[in-house]
Order: structure tokens, then C-alpha cells, then sequence
């Protein structure tokens, strides 16, 4: 099940606004209503609710590169079968495949996102034979036991609600001996984001528990542990990603996150929170975001 309260870093006063909302969510229960919390997401990568996230890449491509480059440092995919859990506009698989991977499947919950993929993946000129893209739920993946040499995912941990479900469907996937390799974000990440957002919060985000799950390094270590890796290792990088105003620092971090919440909103409510999201980032001289990322490998016995 999902935590129930914020873990994230944010100021008192707004993390006690916001897990009385969290209380509520479970009193009436929306927080443990995961099915609609993974279709909230999945809508708001959909596009269904707002464009941002076509501004995806534009928006946030050299952030994500630079993810994914520290991520695969450490990770030898030369001639390995590979699948990119939450591969969104298959940024980390088309590193995986320039690594030398034999074969990248790549899947994601948002049929969108895979479009994205497919044509990135085209315009490179990679064969099907090399990248295969399927839609998919990473906490219930749609493969045979022992089916991939390695297994890799880039800042989608954060975003599902049973995250531990998720490891355990990787070791179940990776033959014996394979790798695994992902990025999530952690306590701090885009905390100056979230206090923007909080502070401008919506009726609408009354009782609702919102759909992210920041985690600290020892969790995550934790949760590599008991779904039985072995060689487990962790770190956590933070860093300050710098805008050039708050309306560039809203429209990075709208876009790369699909505006999702806005599944819980009327849709002609929509357009008036966003004018209202985005003149709170102003008001909060938001032009910095700190980064608070957490990398994570292990192998599989």
C-alpha cells in the first residue's frame, strides 16, 4: 500500500496542510484507491487533462539526460536484453541501446509517451529487433520469470503506489545474474515546486492524496534488500537545476510532470488554476529547483 503521509521536504505549516489532506484521503478512502491513483498519472502523461506534457522533452530533455548518463555509469549493457520500466519518450533506452544493449523493450503505462518513443526510436533508425515498445503497469509487468539480463528505470518509482511491488516484479523479471538500475527522486526533490503549488492548493485537492512518493536512501536500500538483491549499492545526488524565471521553473516542472493533478480538477476549472500555480511561482521568486535524486543497483542471485 501506498504511505499515507507526506515524506517529502516541505515547511510545516504546508507538509501539516498537507497530510491533514492525506488523513482525509484515507478516512474517506482515495488514498487507498490505488487503481484510480495509477489512472490519475496515467492520464496526466496521456495528455488528457492539459498539454504539458508535450513539452516533455523540450522542456526537460537535458535534465533527464543527465540522469540517465549518471545512472548507466555504473551499468555494463553491452549485448544484454534489456527492458526500461516507465520509459516515457525513451530517453534512458536509447542510452541503453548506445551502450550496446541488444535489445531494449520499453514500456510504459501512457500510450502517448510510447508514441513519443516509437518516433524518437525511428528517427535514429533502430529496428524493432532492437526496440520494442510496449504499454504496461510496472507493479504488475507482463513478462515471464527470468526474462531480461538487466533491468533499468528513470525517475518512475516516485509516481506508483505499491513502490515495493515494483522491485519485486524486477528481480522476478531479470535472469539469474542480471542487474538492475534505476533513479527516484528523493525527499527534496522539486521541493520549492511543491511549496509554490501548496500554497495556492485547490479545494478540489481536498482529501486527496497526492501521487507521489519521495523516498529516502535507506528505504530504498531496504526495498532492494527484501525483494532479495544481492550487491545492493545506493546513492543520493542533489543538485540545483537554475531557470531563467519562475514561468520557465513552472513550465519544467509541469511538463515533466504532466500536470497529473489536474485529473482531479473540473476541466473548466483547469486553465484558472494554472494562471493561479503559475503567478505563485512568481511571487515565490522560484528560479531554482533542487534536484534530489537517488540511484539504485543491485543483482539478482
Amino acid at each position: 500500500m501506498p504511505t499515507l503521509f507526506w515524506t517529502g521536504t516541505l515547511p510545516p505549516s504546508i507538509k501539516l496542510m498537507a497530510n491533514f489532506s492525506n488523513l482525509l484521503a484515507w478516512i474517506t478512502g482515495n488514498a487507498r484507491d490505488t487503481i484510480a491513483m495509477k489512472e490519475r498519472v496515467k492520464k496526466g502523461y496521456e495528455g488528457v487533462c492539459t498539454d504539458h506534457v508535450t513539452k516533455y522533452d523540450e522542456q526537460g530533455l537535458k535534465h533527464y539526460n543527465r540522469i540517465a548518463t549518471e545512472l548507466l555509469k555504473k551499468v555494463m549493457l553491452q549485448d544484454k536484453e534489456v527492458l526500461d520500466v516507465g520509459c516515457g519518450t525513451g530517453i534512458l533506452s536509447i542510452f541503453a541501446l548506445e551502450q550496446g544493449a541488444s535489445k531494449v523493450v520499453c514500456g510504459d503505462q501512457s500510450e502517448y509517451m510510447l508514441n513519443q518513443c516509437r518516433m524518437k526510436a525511428a528517427a535514429q533508425n533502430y529496428s524493432p529487433d532492437q526496440i520494442d515498445v510496449r504499454q504496461l503497469d510496472a507493479e504488475s509487468l507482463p513478462f515471464s520469470d527470468n526474462s531480461f539480463d538487466a533491468v533499468i528505470s528513470s525517475m518512475v518509482l516516485g509516481l506508483v503506489p505499491d513502490q515495493y511491488k515494483v522491485v519485486v516484479e524486477m528481480f522476478r523479471v531479470l535472469r539469474p545474474g542480471g542487474s538492475v538500475a534505476f533513479s527516484t527522486q528523493g525527499p527534496k526533490h522539486n521541493m520549492e515546486a511543491a511549496v509554490a503549488a501548496f500554497k495556492v492548493a485547490s479545494i478540489y485537492n481536498l482529501g486527496y492524496r497526492i501521487e507521489f512518493w519521495p523516498r529516502k536512501e535507506r528505504e530504498i536500500r531496504r526495498m532492494l534488500e527484501q525483494a532479495k538483491f544481492v550487491d545492493v549499492r545506493t546513492s543520493q545526488h542533489v543538485w540545483e537545476d537554475t531557470f531563467e524565471s519562475p514561468g520557465d521553473a513552472y513550465d519544467f516542472w509541469s511538463s515533466s510532470a504532466a500536470a497529473w493533478w489536474y485529473a482531479k480538477f473540473p476541466a473548466n476549472k483547469i486553465a484558472e488554476h494554472e494562471r493561479k500555480a503559475r503567478k505563485s511561482f512568481e511571487r515565490n521568486s522560484v528560479t531554482e529547483m533542487t534536484q534530489d535524486i537517488i540511484f539504485a543497483y543491485g543483482r539478482k542471485p
